[in-house]
């Protein structure tokens, strides 16, 4: 779960990293009584979950209440790269020295963390490894011994800070480390941290991505962080079931049972829609080791749901849960959805009972169903259909 930036920079507060004081407004009248309580020269930011704000007119710099009375008409109801903006957050202004960059996030590739850290900062972090690979640190992070002092500064010398100033982020990078495991998180980005006049060291923008599970069993405080309005439907349905769910851009839906089938599934039908039209997986759906007729009823009600669906793959391996309840999941599944099933299921089952299994879709004879031998022919199909 992505946080906004004004959740973001609670969670720094909470942690003790400095930060600047920030109030959240949904109206311009909010937005003006907040730099009235603020006093000074305040910033009206955007409150977005994308990069860019800036260049999008989404950010503006407001010395009296009713320039930041303006400044949030016109920012409430900007469209930022597909984002409406609905709140507005009204941040305490700075006087900047210096920006730099810093973040921790998790390194799935090496099974470790990894910091990324630049005493050049304020730009976006994609442009700075692209344009300057030398001024961004990478530096791996051992979870067991995580971001202590002497890592810390290790990070900072890395990062080109000189020797007045590393000492001073290290202490930051550290608290820092501590809202990423505090708060089981994923990444924790600051950019800019900047260094103000008063030689201050402050979190001036902040972006926070909490892990799910995590969220689940250790901080179900974390559901409050939660935007349900704009939460995708389909994803928001999905998890209402308990399901395993992400939204894609192509056309065959996808369900199978587990991560790692389902993930060779998404690569199989791609390479096969290559073939048929360029039609491309619509989602990632796991229905995990159970495959009852609810759980395929929710799986496959979801999917169609989705208006981009014009056909469906279903990839079951059965292992504990044999094919023959896969198949009986899936006839009485259409038979739950009735009407609501229209589009057609290619279905490919193996592994335990599989001979059975089929034999019951073969029974239904269900004019949406056409069952395949293997996971290539089964793609081949799924993406003929959906290209029809």
């Amino acid at each position: 779960m992505d946080l906004y930036e004004y959740q973001a920079r609670d969670l720094f507060e909470k942690y003790e990293v400095p930060v600047l004081p920030g109030i959240i407004a949904d109206t311009p009248e909010e937005a003006k009584a907040a730099a009235e309580k603020l006093g000074g020269v305040v910033v009206v930011k955007a409150q977005v979950k994308t990069g860019g704000r800036g260049k999008a007119g989404g950010v503006k710099v407001a010395k009296t209440p009713d320039e930041a009375y303006e400044a949030a008409k016109a920012i409430l109801g900007l469209d930022i790269k597909g984002h409406v903006v609905k709140r507005v957050m009204i941040a305490g202004g700075a006087q900047i020295e210096k920006e730099f960059y810093f973040s921790v996030l998790l390194d799935r590739a090496n099974r470790s963390y990894l910091s990324l850290c630049s005493v050049e900062g304020g730009m976006e972090i994609e442009q700075l490894a692209v344009e300057k690979p030398e001024a961004l640190a990478k530096v791996e992070v051992d979870p067991l011994t995580g971001i202590d002092a002497a890592k810390a500064l290790e990070i900072a010398k890395a990062g080109g800070f000189d020797d007045e100033l590393a000492p001073k982020v290290a202490d930051v990078f550290v608290k820092l480390y501590n809202v990423y495991t505090g708060e089981g998180a994923t990444l924790v980005e600051v950019n800019p941290l900047i260094l103000d006049a008063s030689g201050a060291i402050i979190a001036l923008d902040g972006k926070v991505s909490l892990d799910d599970n995590a969220s689940e069993v250790r901080h179900p405080e974390h559901e409050e962080l939660e935007d349900k309005d704009a939460a995708d439907p389909l994803e928001a349905k999905a998890k209402a079931s308990g399901l395993n769910y992400v939204k894609l851009d192509g056309q065959v839906g996808i369900i199978g049972n587990g991560a790692g089938l389902v993930m060779s599934t998404l690569d199989v039908v791609a390479y096969a829609g290559e073939n048929h039209g360029g039609v491309k997986p619509a989602n990632f759906l796991d229905i995990g080791g159970g495959a009852s007729a609810t759980v395929m009823a929710a799986g496959l009600d979801v999917i169609l749901g989705d208006e981009q669906v014009k056909s469906v793959f279903v990839n079951v391996f059965g292992g504990i849960t044999s094919c023959v309840a896969v198949a009986e999941g899936i006839v009485k599944a259409l038979e739950i959805l009735g009407d609501a099933a229209t589009k057609p299921l290619v279905v490919r089952l193996d592994g335990n009972q599989v001979e059975e299994g089929r034999a019951i879709l073969a029974a239904a004879n269900n004019p949406l169903v056409t069952l395949a031998a293997g996971m290539d022919e089964g793609a081949d199909k799924a993406a003929e259909l959906a290209n029809a």
